[in-house]
């Protein structure tokens, strides 16, 4: 049924014959009691979906049914939770029967039973049964109230047994207290029987016993209960009451109780302030319904107090609450037009409320209930009695929908005003979605509808530049930047004006924000001015720049930046020094600032110097002051050999953003300094970051400097430096540092990736004779290595940077070994499908290069840390299918055999003892021989390789004290038992060696995994002595004791004619992987 959920009137076709299929077996006398049961539940999901009310028409309510629904309800047990929905779906099935025209004494006949005890009066037991789920705590109880309110306003109920039910209800509600668990069970219950019964009950009926109600209920105070429920169930009573004071048409003051009126009034206007919404929607309908009914003069009262609520020593709450009581009254046309002048400048204060709550605000319910009052009065009033205020109203909804926080509140406001078509086809409800859209690129459309364009500035430079978040101070200022062209005047001789004092003021962020805001709209006015000729930026040169020294660096940055770009007349002035000194300051400070920030004030700075430099430091031939730039590529490059890796960082980016005319001649001097930084040294082995941002930085500067190879390596990327710059990127490749944070050293390979690419691809279009055929094996091995790691994301970069040097077409990339077959595995036409993060796909591809000489090292290197990764993931079970399979493809080619043996072994000697990749390729070797992957080569007698590995294991493990490489080693000996010749008798000794590790945990798992062994490959021992084998593996205790485990081992060994380890004297090690035999 959830489905229908969205939109359950389409079940309503099927409502009646599911109701019939499911009630013929609860009709049926011969259904079990868990069937019946289950029939109930079916009929509460789909009562749940529909809602009780479309459902309850279409019960049965035949005289006949009355009798066997009471015997079944009285079946009932109230406190088993098992079978809540059949109490609650009998209960509705009673209140409809209750309805049938006839007096229920006809049903109660011979009042005496046949044992001559007085039979329950039919009325009686109904009532009994309401009062009875009128006080349980599960869903029957809503379903009792429903009762109660079809019962009890039976004209023959109403007159014996409605008094007695009220002094129940309130006797009830008055002995019971919100302050325990059961209490509010029981006024949860007694509440939802009188607002149901006040709600269908006649008023002449009701109307004797609302004041007694009502003076119960101001008694029980629940406005002070923090229960929600209690509290709305108590708006909706108060409201229920005040439609019964109050007749339909009213037209004499007279007729109504003035002091339940000052009651009901104070109870709902609590209900507006109250902390939960739904508490407050329902005092604002009440409040709508009841005022409807109110004379003039009464009904202007209650608008008078509800404007009180929006004063601003209110909280949001009432403020909300208010807002859906003007909504409500204006739906309705309850508010006169005389009162319109009144309301407006509320409802404007609304859509801008915003409340700084610590770290967040409240206001946005407020701004989205003042969305609906604007709705509201669109379609209660005369346009006539509204053309005074449309101007404000359509401004204030513009700005909301264009410029509000929030996604709920832009969408609300997204409404009808002026140009509204027009509008709503830039601004519908999903383009408001994106909130980037909304400031750039909307509120430019919008601008250019005279009427908003002033409106929108100014609620920006209001509003939002001050606003506490900064992500909205920053948008605010990039939209002036954007508007200006729609009001250049404006911009600049009121906008900035009112902006420089605010960028020296005291509050942070109104000062963040107007500098920002200076900052562009003189980027954009300098735009301008260049596109029509004329000079509108003069008004900034009032700025009073030292104020800036006290800036967020972010701020300064970027001021500084646009000024720059906006090409103040500042060449030769001292203030360019103090600029410079700020950026420098910025990027010496990056370790102080938050790593959050730490990010984006580096590029801003980055962004401010190149700026600064392209506009102040070039003279009129091209070229920089030959001091000035050996006064500042010298003290970049020394800060570079910083103590502070972020500092490193920083002047690292900065170096790279450097414009050719300060390179000119100092290249090799720069290429050193970040070379260096690239370098990992002991004290320096965790400065990631620093060695990420100097090859990054290396590219940068490759792209400027430009490419001449037979220019000077002064000047020029040349021959004479090109080896070296590769020899810098492709260390960047074999960074694997790890530490606190992971796997640091994947930024370094990422960033050394995509320079690589970049330097390669500035080469081929330049001068590619400069990329020799080695270098660029390098680059296509290294980078087909790390695509077939375990890592996504940087699985996922290497293989997109294969796949660009190697389609690239203007021209190709020289030297790529084996292009032919490379283009055949990774078609062009698949390039940008290929999703390299998805093991299942990347995988399958990557192995088909161990076909291929050139790049079966590397592959398989790559493929050794997948495979045998420490977690089961899907990267592992799809690198290894890929293995698999592909050996399986070569098995019966012995030299292909042959040609991956060898290379296997030689990423195995090359990285013995280095952990990260030697315990993954135990693993997987271990994975490889289970696997059958060798199984050509287990016949023949020494088999070299099975003995190189055998050795190779024996080294690796050799006074290692890590469990996770011994438990492989394991694994790997066991799977070294299927060679022939001396081999087996070399692996038992080992294995034996190991049931007398000092560690228990491996003693233990050795004994298992020999024990699998011995039956998998079941000719390693002598079926005579098998079960004695077995029985020794399986029943010792190999966590005991070492003197007895190595009796029991020893005993293996006699049995099996392998030599026993001797014991080594006390000054050797502790536990040798290799000892002699007798």
């Amino acid at each position: 049924m959830d489905k229908y959920q969205e939109q359950p009137h389409l079940l309503d076709r099927h409502l009646e014959w599911m109701m019939n299929s499911l009630l013929a077996i609860v009709r049926d006398n011969g259904s079990p009691p868990p069937l019946v049961h289950l029939a109930f539940k079916f009929l509460y999901i789909i009562t749940k979906v529909r809602g009780y009310k479309r459902f309850l028409p279409l019960f049965p309510h035949e005289v006949g049914d009355l009798q066997p629904v009471l015997d079944m309800l009285v079946d009932q047990n109230p406190k088993d939770s098992e079978t809540w929905e059949t109490r609650y779906m009998l209960l509705l099935w009673l209140s409809m029967i209750c309805l049938i025209p006839f007096d229920l004494a006809r049903f109660d006949g011979n009042i005496t039973s046949e044992e001559g005890h007085a039979r329950v009066p039919t009325m009686d037991r109904i009532l009994k049964i309401a009062k009875c789920y009128l006080v349980v705590s599960d869903k029957a109880r809503d379903a009792a109230a429903v009762l109660v309110s079809k019962f009890i306003v039976r004209p023959d109920v109403r007159q014996k047994r409605m008094p007695d039910f009220l002094d129940w209800t309130l006797s009830m509600l008055s002995k019971s207290s919100f302050q325990t668990m059961e209490g509010t069970v029981v006024m949860n219950g007694m509440l939802q029987a009188l607002a149901q019964l006040f709600k269908h009950g006649k008023r002449e009926d009701c109307l004797p016993y609302a004041a007694t109600v009502l003076e119960c209920l101001d008694n029980c105070k629940l406005s002070e209960s923090n229960q929600m429920v209690l509290r709305k169930l108590g708006m909706k009573l108060v409201q229920r009451l005040g439609l019964t004071f109050v007749k339909p048409k009213v037209s004499l003051k007279k007729q109504i109780n003035p002091k339940a009126l000052k009651k009901l009034k104070k109870q709902l206007l609590v209900g507006l302030k109250d902390k939960d919404t739904i508490v407050r929607w329902s005092a604002a309908k009440g409040i709508g319904r009841i005022t409807g009914r109110l004379p003039k003069e009464l009904a202007d009262d209650v608008i008078g107090s509800l404007l009180d609520c929006f004063s601003f020593q209110e909280t949001d709450n009432a403020w909300h609450g208010g807002c859906l009581a003007l909504a409500e009254l204006g739906r309705r046309g309850l508010l006169l037009p005389s009162r319109i002048s009144d309301v407006v400048p509320v409802i404007l204060k609304a859509l801008t409320y915003d409340e700084k709550r610590g770290a967040c605000s409240v206001g946005s319910n407020v701004r989205d209930a003042a969305c609906y009052v604007c709705w509201a009065f669109a379609r209660a009033y005369d346009p006539a009695e509204l053309i005074p205020f449309i101007s404000q109203i359509s401004s204030a909804l513009v700005i909301a929908a264009v410029f509000d926080r929030d996604v709920n509140c832009r969408r609300a406001a997204s409404g009808t005003f002026p140009h509204g078509i027009d509008i709503l086809t830039a601004a519908d409800y999903f383009a408001v979605g994106n909130r980037v859209n909304c400031y750039l690129t909307i509120s430019v459309y919008i601008a250019s509808f005279p009427e908003y364009t002033q409106p929108m500035i100014d609620h920006l430079v209001n509003m939002k530049i001050n606003h506490w978040d900064s992500v909205i101070r920053e948008l605010s200022t990039k939209a002036l930047h954007n508007l200006t062209q729609r009001a250049p005047e404006y911009m600049a001789n009121v906008v900035l004006p009112r902006l420089l004092p605010l960028s020296v003021g005291t509050d942070l962020h109104t000062r963040h924000g107007a500098i920002l805001a200076c900052a562009e709209i003189t980027h954009a006015l300098c735009k301008l001015a260049e596109e029509n000729n004329r000079y509108k930026c003069k008004i900034i040169l009032t700025i009073n720049f030292p104020f800036i020294y006290q800036i967020y660096f972010l701020t300064v940055c970027t001021l500084i930046e646009k000024l720059s770009l906006s090409k103040m007349p500042f060449r030769g002035d001292p203030i360019i020094g103090g600029w410079q000194w700020l950026i420098n300051d910025s990027l010496r400070s990056l370790p102080l600032v938050s790593s959050a920030a730490r990010q984006h004030i580096k590029e801003s700075a980055v962004s401010a110097l190149a700026a600064l430099c392209n506009e102040y430091y070039i003279n009129e031939n091209g070229e920089a002051d030959p001091a000035l730039q050996d006064e500042l590529v010298t003290q970049y490059v020394s800060e570079l050999q910083n103590t502070e890796e972020m500092i490193r960082c920083g002047f690292s980016r900065a170096l790279g953003a450097l414009p050719r005319f300060l390179l000119k001649g100092r290249l090799q001097q720069v290429l050193e300094g970040l070379k260096k930084v690239t370098l990992i040294s002991p004290a320096d082995v965790s400065f990631a970051e620093a060695r990420r941002d100097a090859l990054i930085a290396i590219a940068k500067v490759c792209q400027t400097i430009g490419v001449n190879g037979e220019g000077t390596q002064e000047e020029y990327v040349c021959k004479d430096n090109v080896t070296q710059i590769y020899a810098t990127l492709l260390s960047g490749m074999t960074d694997y540092t790890t530490d606190s944070r992971g796997d640091v050293g994947g930024w370094v390979r990422e960033a050394a990736m995509t320079s690589l690419m970049e330097v390669t691809l500035l080469l081929v279009q330049n001068e590619a004779e400069l990329i020799n055929a080695n270098i660029c094996k390098q680059i296509m091995c290294w980078l087909a290595q790390q695509s077939a790691e375990k890592i996504d994301k940087f699985r996922a970069h290497a293989g997109s940077v294969f796949l660009t040097l190697l389609h690239f077409d203007h021209p190709p990339v020289p030297h790529i070994p084996h292009r032919e077959e490379l283009e055949r595995i990774f078609p062009r036409s698949e390039k940008e499908t290929l999703n390299w993060n998805a093991a299942s796909e990347a995988f399958p591809r990557i192995t088909q290069l161990l076909g291929l000489p050139t790049y079966q090292y590397y592959v398989l290197l790559g493929l050794s840390v997948s495979v045998g990764g420490l977690t089961e993931t899907t990267v592992r079970k799809y690198s290894a299918q890929s293995l698999f399979d592909y050996m399986k493809k070569i098995q019966n080619d012995s030299s292909a055999m042959e040609s991956f043996c060898e290379t296997l072994i030689k990423v195995f000697e090359d990285n013995l003892r280095n952990d990260r990749v030697s315990v993954p390729l135990l693993t997987m070797l271990d994975q490889m021989l289970a696997n059958g992957c060798f199984d050509i080569f287990t016949m023949q007698e020494n088999q070299p390789f099975a003995v190189k590995l055998f050795t190779l294991c024996k080294e690796e493990i050799k006074r290692s004290k890590d469990i996770r490489k011994l438990r492989s080693s394991i694994g790997v000996f066991c799977g070294l038992i299927q060679f022939q010749g001396d081999m087996r008798e070399k692996v038992l000794f080992q294995l034996f060696l190991l049931l007398c590790h000092p560690f228990p945990v491996i003693r233990k798992t050795t004994a298992s995994q020999v024990y699998e062994m011995l039956i998998t490959y079941s000719d390693v021992v002598d079926p005579a002595i098998m079960d004695e084998v077995m029985t020794i593996l399986s029943d010792t205790n190999w966590e005991a004791e070492l003197p007895v485990v190595r009796e029991k081992r020893n005993c293996l060994c006699d049995l099996m004619k392998v030599p026993k380890p001797q014991l080594v004297s006390k000054g050797e090690p502790s536990f040798p992987s290799v000892l002699e035999h007798h």
